[in-house]
């Protein structure tokens, strides 16, 4: 599925979009989203709706509440916890703005995605269309992935205005990154990139994000010349680095331009369609830009988008 015609002939009505959730939610057959019993009942009366009557108990993750499908039985639908559940949008409206931010390189606006779906009359609500991206990007977040491993990159970037385009009230007079926030990142070549928001930028913090996303056994581990680095090598790792205050960018293997590359990617796709990102949102939009760089040659990102939903 790679273009807008081929989307709109596979999901023509909330049908098609429940028939194909239900497939890559569950493609052994349906099972209790809250106990996991396989043993469920069709409802005939409702299309895409199921009960449960196993009497299994299962603990509820966020509450710890016990929960049990008993005799009376427990109901549920193919968009029961999902990010679709309790919607009033249609799912193919969910779909539609699914499939056009993974197409989009740099993003696409919430703003943008309203106009192109609901015309300039904006007779839906817009912040509603803001919502669904969010909790799409949401969906897209890798809760767990592989240590890169290879040649890779670490690198950090500054997210936000200069202080010279701001209005002289609101200026801070500092030099630095002052009013911005820094995002590390670190890159397999022709791999997989994993990046987070800096809150503290100390040594504990970039030795532990290394420490997660690096394996130890990497053949080479290449930063620029920051003083946050200097403990890499103790910690075992093939550690180099270029130095770019002597205007040195590339020694043999060592750089960083393939991590300098998504960063630019990223700054182009907040600067050009998004403009503004608040900093309480913007790991959700880190989520979305590694999602799409890390399934760039995958054959159908959509798909998996929609089961992790």
């Amino acid at each position: 599925m790679q273009t807008l015609d081929a989307f709109d002939k596979r999901f023509p009505n909330d049908d098609a979009c429940k028939q194909y959730l239900k497939e890559m939610r569950w493609p052994k057959g349906v099972r209790c989203p809250r106990c996991g019993n396989e043993k469920v009942y069709e409802l005939k009366a409702r299309p895409f709706n199921w009960v449960c009557k196993s009497g299994k108990q299962s603990a509820n993750k966020e509450t710890g509440e016990v929960l049990t499908c008993g005799k009376q039985g427990y109901r549920f639908s193919v968009i029961t916890h999902t990010i679709f559940e309790n919607t009033k949008r249609p799912l193919v409206s969910w779909f539609k703005i699914g499939f056009l931010m993974l197409v989009s390189k740099k993003g696409v606006s919430a703003l943008q995605l309203h106009r192109m779906m609901y015309g300039s009359k904006h007779l839906n609500n817009y912040h509603t269309t803001w919502y669904q991206c969010m909790r799409l990007r949401a969906a897209m977040k890798d809760s767990e992935w592989e240590k890169l491993m290879g040649v890779v990159e670490i690198d950090e970037v500054y997210l936000g205005g200069l202080e010279r385009n701001k209005h002289k009230s609101e200026r801070a007079n500092r030099r630095g990154p002052v009013g911005k926030t820094e995002v590390i990142g670190a890159i397999a070549r022709k791999g997989n990139v994993v990046c987070q928001m800096v809150e503290d930028a100390d040594f504990r913090t970039y030795d532990d994000f290394v420490r997660k996303t690096v394996g130890t056994r990497v053949d080479l581990l290449a930063t620029d010349e920051s003083f946050r680095y200097r403990n890499l090598r103790r910690l075992g790792y093939a550690h180099e680095f270029v130095t770019h205050k002597n205007d040195e960018f590339v020694r043999g293997k060592v750089h960083t331009q393939t991590i300098e590359s998504f960063w630019s990617l990223l700054r182009r796709g907040i600067m050009g369609s998004y403009h503004k990102v608040s900093k309480d949102y913007l790991p959700l939009y880190l989520s979305e830009f590694t999602y799409r760089h890390n399934r760039r040659n995958a054959d159908d990102p959509f798909a998996e988008l929609i089961s992790n939903a």
